[in-house]
């Protein structure tokens, strides 16, 4: 496996404004997923700081007081979603996207203008020695931003400026040309980088398009792009999980563009269409995998949580509905054929009131007995861009998105 050279372009720049058409059948089942989801994001965050519960109980109440700011992220999109198809009452989810970005944008906890990984939901405070984590702070700043284009009212415009505005992404280079994965005040930056083709792409746009301390263009191109071929498939990849190839997506609409390396969605097109075929040739060893049954990322199993699809975690026969519900736009004919065959084949067993868990094993009639934030909100994200393409319409918007892709050559 070798980093792209300059010159080398995967993926034709086919310009695309409308997501491909789907079935009735698949829109009514996806319309569901985004409106469990949405469930998810009020039941399971705070009335009083909007932070919302990192993961939760598919059945019963869920005592667990641990949110993840990457869930709460996704949380403000999905309240824009919720808004825009009537899933709340009129002015609720508002009402929840301005409180939730006025407490942490009055909320000392922040250093440098980065959150914590994980946080008490209810005071905001730092739990369990946790990092300052860039990306998952880059996740919150994409739904702030997709939640002030959405609402534009004045209070929520002021926090979400705020909090974009104030994130110091030169101070987490730490002197190199990549930016670190966190900080933590023990023992200062973490040893790691992100320095190679993963969920960067959305962190690095943010940091380059908005904030005085943004990075230059340059820094777009500090990553290394490794090139892999699987059968009939060559695209960049870094022998991580599918999200991987997700989550920037989510937001950012890379359809119809290029940098000098690659088009990004079409790109992730390949890298979809190559798990779906690695999982097709497990069958033999996995017999409920197949055409219509596929898709391992990071998620619960049996064994506790793992990176599935990743270097060194090859799939057990785990299916996690968020594999193929998050590449959606890449592959919707596939992926929604995933998705309706999972609930019409485990239905109760593997589907409840926030829509399907987290991940289950047929072979062992195992199911995961949780919901986890992160993965339920690209599930709807994703439904939502397949369907309409509303997330990116919205997001694409914004002065700061408009002035990244821009300025990294994909205008």
């Amino acid at each position: 496996m070798a980093c792209t050279a300059a010159g080398l372009s995967l993926g034709a720049a086919r310009r695309t404004s409308q997501p491909e058409p789907i079935s009735p059948q698949l829109d009514q089942l996806l319309d569901e997923i985004e409106r469990r989801a949405c469930r998810y994001f009020c039941e399971e965050s705070h009335p009083a700081t909007g932070q919302v519960r990192d993961r939760a109980r598919t059945v019963g109440t869920d005592s667990r007081r641990v949110s993840s700011v990457a869930a709460t992220g996704f949380g403000l999109s999905m309240l824009a979603i919720a808004d825009r198809r009537g899933y709340l009452p009129r002015g609720e989810a508002e009402a929840r996207v301005r409180g939730t970005l006025e407490f942490l944008a009055r909320h000392p906890g922040h250093h440098r203008g980065f959150f914590y990984h994980f946080m008490d939901m209810s005071t905001g405070e730092r739990v369990w020695d946790c990092e300052l984590s860039s990306v998952d702070t880059a996740w919150l700043l994409c739904g702030a931003l997709h939640a002030r284009m959405h609402f534009d009212t004045p209070q929520i415009r002021r926090a979400a400026d705020d909090l974009i505005s104030r994130v110091d992404w030169r101070w987490m280079l730490n002197g190199a040309e990549t930016l670190s994965h966190g900080w933590t005040p023990e023992h200062g930056f973490l040893p790691y980088r992100w320095d190679c083709y993963s969920e960067l792409k959305a962190m690095y746009l943010m940091a380059v398009g908005s904030g005085d301390t943004r990075l230059p263009a340059s820094s777009w191109y500090a990553w290394n792009r490794p090139v892999r071929t699987y059968h009939e498939f060559t695209y960049i990849d870094s022998a991580a999980p599918l999200f991987t190839h997700q989550y920037s997506h989510a937001w950012f609409d890379f359809r119809g563009r290029r940098d000098r390396y690659a088009n990004y969605f079409e790109n992730s097109r390949a890298a979809t269409g190559a798990h779906r075929k690695m999982c097709i040739e497990m069958s033999r060893q996995y017999p409920w995998y197949g055409p219509d049954m596929w898709g391992v990322t990071a998620s619960d199993s049996i064994l506790g949580y793992q990176a599935w699809g990743g270097s060194g975690y090859p799939p057990d026969g785990t299916l996690v509905p968020c594999a193929a519900g998050g590449s959606l736009p890449f592959l919707p004919r596939e992926c929604g054929a995933v998705l309706a065959t999972m609930l019409q084949r485990y239905g109760a067993r593997a589907w409840g009131r926030y829509g399907f868990v987290d991940a289950f094993l047929p072979g062992q009639e195992w199911y995961s007995p949780d919901v986890i934030g992160i993965d339920l909100g690209i599930m709807g994200l994703m439904a939502e861009n397949a369907r309409t393409g509303n997330v990116w319409r919205e997001f694409m918007a914004a002065p700061e998105a408009r002035r990244a892709m821009k300025a990294v050559g994909l205008g």
